[in-house]
């Protein structure tokens, strides 16, 4: 079979995720001239934006203030009647990745790049498929980071959550077990429990 020729292709580059890796190659091929489509299944933005670094810190923030709240009282301060509003905080912090996620968009259709909205397959040499449709181009760049995977012990799959879950739950769990000891993990028993609605506690060992 011949290699195509380039003038058979539809993109110099096609990058595979719209995350922070797969916009920065993007935008940095077309601002050298390359025509340049990015393919993204979910929401640009990747998990750093979306589903991790961002959305934590923002719930990490509203935790440490109640170690605040509690070095207040030791200087006089007198505060009663303290609560916290878990969904308010929820919706604080989508409303905050909505407008990060549209910086994403705005930074690739300023540089000149297409956004194609689907899930991305290789399926040819030059070729990438979403869906129904067929696209071609003289190099394919995949940026698709992972997803979390969950132990094949019994209970695992049908009670566990992710990190991606824990920071959509609708309400603050007033009890939570956190499997594993990494930063992750414990950023999120410090958000719990600086919440207050939650006793995390490790069963990874």
């Amino acid at each position: 079979m011949m290699a195509q020729s380039p003038q058979n292709f539809d993109y110099d580059l096609i990058v595979i995720g719209a995350g922070s890796g797969g916009v920065r190659a993007g935008r940095i091929a077309a601002g050298h001239g390359a025509k340049v489509a990015v393919i993204e299944g979910d929401r640009p933005g990747g998990t750093c934006v979306i589903r991790g670094c961002v959305p934590k810190k923002l719930l990490m923030y509203a935790a440490s203030f109640s170690a605040d709240v509690e070095d207040a009282r030791g200087f006089g301060w007198q505060i009663d009647g303290l609560s916290h509003d878990w969904p308010g905080l929820i919706a604080a912090k989508d409303a905050e990745i909505g407008r990060l996620e549209n910086i994403y968009r705005s930074l690739l259709k300023n540089a000149g790049a297409t956004l194609i909205e689907g899930w991305g397959r290789v399926t040819g040499p030059n070729e990438v498929s979403v869906g129904a449709d067929v696209y071609r181009a003289g190099k394919i760049l995949i940026a698709v980071g992972g997803t979390p995977q969950f132990i094949d012990v019994p209970g695992m799959k049908d009670h566990a959550i992710s990190s991606n879950e824990a920071l959509d739950l609708p309400e603050l769990p007033k009890e939570i077990a956190i499997y594993g000891s990494g930063y992750i993990a414990l950023e999120f028993a410090g958000i719990f429990n600086g919440l207050g609605g939650a006793n995390p506690f490790d069963l990874s060992k």
